[in-house]
């Protein structure tokens, strides 16, 4: 079976300091997406707190567009919405979720493939994060990992402020162009 199969949910670590922010950016040479569009590709459950991060930022893009750029929401199982994703033949993807990464609640931070792998991060969905973004560099030319600090994502609690401000700022971020490089990268995950 192909890693193509399997596809993974990312929970990254947020923090609203600047010198703490985690993400990953990766590019692949593939010719199969060159159409130019943006997908933001979130991954969250809505029933688990501040878990509902990405499906909350994909609501607010389906509510208030930002040009250039798509939304799928993976919801909890994102394994089964990648084909979505490939449909539209994307240049870049960006994939939003919560994940621990011991920083501040509503920090977010950009995570490298590397730290992905090293970790075998698992996230609230079924498969390690590393089997989606290679599902995804198979067909993408840039995939990027923006992780938000969740405080509590036990089931039926409320999303904190912390996270919904940073749920806005991200949406605000990508009104305002998106440079990925606003965003540093994570050196570990705690």
């Amino acid at each position: 079976m192909k890693i193509d199969d399997f596809f993974v949910s990312l929970n990254a670590k947020v923090s609203n300091n600047e010198s703490d922010t985690v993400a990953a950016s990766y590019t692949t040479s593939t010719s199969e997406s060159d159409n130019g569009v943006n997908v933001v590709f979130t991954v969250g459950n809505e029933l688990r707190g501040d878990d509902a991060a990405g499906p909350s930022l994909a609501e607010l893009l389906e509510r208030k567009p930002v040009t250039g750029w798509e939304v799928v929401d993976g919801s909890s199982v994102p394994e089964n919405h990648v084909h979505a994703v490939r449909r539209l033949k994307p240049t870049r993807v960006l994939v939003v979720d919560a994940a621990e990464m011991g920083l501040m609640p509503g920090d977010v931070r950009r995570l490298s493939q590397e730290l992905v792998a090293s970790q075998f991060l698992m996230t609230t969905h079924s498969l390690p994060l590393s089997f989606l973004l290679e599902s995804l560099k198979e067909s993408v030319t840039e995939v990027e990992f923006l992780g938000i600090q969740p405080k509590d994502t036990s089931f039926l609690a409320p999303m904190c402020s912390e996270v919904a401000g940073a749920v806005t700022f991200i949406y605000d971020w990508l009104n305002s162009g998106a440079n990925i490089e606003y965003f540093g990268y994570v050196d570990q995950v705690k």
